[in-house]
């Protein structure tokens, strides 16, 4: 059971929705209006916030530059006949998350968390799920260690962060394979 987050909420003053032509977007360069954040600080998650998306500000001596400790995940969200917004398995894409970050030492990110953000998130940028044959909106979750601290030590703190971007098919022109043919022996008896 997902329990109700006290998120904080500031919406854009002026959706970029209008100016985006779902039939010619690429994968992964147009982004939606909000964000989902959570901070890790003393051993518990707290600061639940939606806003605008935009840059993160970070100090050079982050841990998660120096040492890579991060982890993402990434689903889909779809509109169905009716307009209702379906994401597929969800609960999945959480725990393969948590599984990474045990794995880094980094906390798990509880149910509610991970699920009542990405609820609430679809609930304000439902508009920016498209409805043409092969597009979605793409949900990218991700936490990292925010300590600045260069040393060789698990982070204390972190931040998780859910945006998302409606998207095409991930190639949106034809792939350039090289095929070569090598000599395959004969077998050995």
């Amino acid at each position: 059971m997902v329990e109700a987050l006290n998120i904080t909420i500031k919406k854009v003053s002026r959706s970029n929705l209008p100016n985006i032509d779902f039939s010619k977007i690429v994968f992964g360069k147009v982004y939606s209006d909000h964000m989902f954040m959570a901070d890790y600080v003393n051993g518990e998650w707290s600061n639940y916030s939606i806003l605008p998306y935009g840059n993160l500000v970070l100090s050079p001596s982050t841990c998660a530059l120096h040492y890579g400790q991060s982890v993402f995940e990434g689903l889909k969200a779809y509109k169905n006949r009716d307009g209702a917004v379906l994401v597929f398995r969800p609960l999945e894409n959480f725990k393969r998350m948590n599984l990474s970050a045990k794995r880094i030492c980094m906390p798990e990110i509880p149910e509610d968390v991970f699920m009542g953000g990405l609820t609430e998130l679809l609930r304000i940028d439902r508009d920016w799920v498209p409805e043409i044959p092969g597009t979605s909106l793409y949900l990218r979750p991700f936490m990292f260690a925010t300590d600045e601290y260069i040393g060789l030590k698990p982070s204390m703190n972190y931040r998780f962060v859910l945006f998302t971007c409606p998207v095409g098919p991930y190639y949106s022109e034809p792939l350039k394979v090289k095929v070569e043919d090598l000599p395959v022996p004969p077998p050995s008896d």
